[in-house]
């Protein structure tokens, strides 16, 4: 596993990379996106910057070394160092796809200057949506050109269901891992994205480009 996109494949298919402790770092695979990821006893920090470095500034953390590749100090030493800005960090899901016609009507949004596009454009790249009642399911790709899904609900009609069959359904639009980033304190998110099928694989924070 030589790039970023080799580790996360291989995540995909089910290999658990070694808990070993260590910290692998690779380079990015697009101007856009770096960061680090997390899994058990094992980090990959992805970015065009001296390993050297990121090895040396771990090592500064004043935490567990386990803990040390998602602490606040080292996160905000390579936001400080690349000048990027960040959100929150992600619990990191993968699904695998589904044969046959999704399990409720979808719709593909045509018009690009859809909000939900708009957004997602900002993130992803080869950004499509399609529209149901009451909800919109985008799909796209992020980082090292995985790809992501995402949803949207009404207001109106929450609590009913439809956000755990739209990630379900998500599942039947492509014949590739798909691969969801949740913030683990949207519980309501994180159990829609469990009831239809996701597993978590490890957390994530992404260094956004300033721009």
């Amino acid at each position: 596993m030589e790039t970023l996109r080799d580790i996360l494949d291989a995540v995909a298919q089910g290999v658990v990379l070694p808990p070993d402790g260590r910290v692998t770092v690779v380079p990015q695979m697009s101007d856009r996106d770096a960061g680090v990821l997390a899994f058990t006893a094992h980090a990959v920090v992805f970015i065009d910057e001296d390993p050297q470095w990121v090895h040396d500034t771990l090592a500064a953390v004043p935490c567990d070394a386990l803990a040390a590749p998602m602490n606040p100090y080292f996160l905000m030493a390579l936001l400080d160092r690349t000048g990027r800005r960040a959100e929150t960090i992600d619990a990191m899901l993968v699904g695998t796809p589904l044969a046959g016609e999704p399990p409720l009507p979808l719709t593909e949004i045509t018009d690009g200057d859809h909000p939900r596009i708009v957004y997602a454009r900002g993130r992803r790249d080869d950004v499509r949506a399609w529209t149901t009642e009451g909800g919109v399911v985008v799909l796209g790709r992020g980082v090292a050109g995985r790809l992501e899904v995402s949803v949207e609900i009404d207001e109106g009609v929450r609590h009913r269901g439809l956000g755990r069959a739209l990630v379900a359904a998500a599942r039947h639009l492509t014949t590739e891992p798909l691969w969801a980033q949740v913030a683990p304190g949207n519980a309501r998110s994180m159990r829609a994205f469990l009831a239809a099928g996701y597993r978590p694989v490890g957390s994530e924070a992404v260094l956004l480009s300033a721009r």
